[in-house]
């Protein structure tokens, strides 16, 4: 795969990247690729729901509460009945998503920069 073409450091910035803790994962009913809806804590940014195709990597418990790293100023998205209001980031290889993950805790809501 290709690099994407250079962004600005300002591009960058505006990205709001926080660490968020997995408190609750539920299958996404309907959904036409093995989904899970996500109830992630973002400690002082509240708790903010996300759809994620993590059914084929991740059973619903071994998500609970992992710390995982996500774009939190996307606009909301409606998938379904949900609407996803974060955005959950992994690793793609040949369709298998390896969460972002955090490799010892911090605060739920830590900004990544």
């Amino acid at each position: 795969m290709e690099p994407k073409a250079p962004i600005s450091p300002a591009d960058f910035a505006a990205c709001d990247l926080r660490v968020g803790t997995i408190v609750g994962a539920s299958p996404l009913e309907n959904a036409r690729q093995p989904a899970y809806v996500l109830q992630l804590d973002f400690g002082p940014l509240g708790m903010l729901k996300s759809t994620a195709q993590l059914a084929a990597d991740y059973t619903a418990t071994e998500l609970i509460g992992k710390q995982i790293v996500a774009v939190v100023n996307f606009p909301p998205k409606q998938v379904g009945q949900h609407q996803s209001r974060c955005l959950v980031l992994g690793a793609v290889q040949q369709g298998s998503v390896s969460l972002l993950e955090l490799p010892r805790s911090v605060p739920a809501g830590t900004p990544i920069s």
